[in-house]
């Protein structure tokens, strides 16, 4: 099994996502990645949150509101923030899945879908 990293990871789930369902609306969080000091000052200014999931899939179905996915590697954890963040999701009535590789993102969008 080739070794992804969480980026190129979510850059091919995002990718066949589309391809297949071109009419719902995934789109990313931009919360991770390295950035300058005065970068992330702006970016926490403007409201970005320590944990919030990686992709957010805005389509309720019959038992949640809305679809948070966080990619992470096989061997990934998430972070304290990331558990909380998670917490505070399913008891606002939203979904939350950690995803590690492709087979599970398409069991757990192909699930999520099918209670609509």
């Amino acid at each position: 099994m080739p070794f992804f990293t969480e980026s190129q990871l979510q850059i091919n789930l995002v990718k066949w996502f589309r391809l297949k369902y071109p009419e719902h609306v995934l789109y990313a969080i931009p919360n991770g990645g390295k950035r300058s000091v005065i970068t992330a000052a702006i970016m926490k200014a403007e409201g970005v949150l320590a944990g919030v999931a990686d992709l957010f899939l805005m389509q309720p179905n019959k038992d949640y509101h809305g679809l948070y996915i966080e990619i992470k590697t096989e061997k990934g954890k998430q972070s304290l923030y990331q558990k909380e963040f998670e917490r505070k999701a399913n008891q606002m009535g939203y979904d939350y899945q950690v995803c590690r590789n492709f087979d599970q993102f398409e069991e757990i969008i192909t699930k999520y879908l099918s209670i609509l």
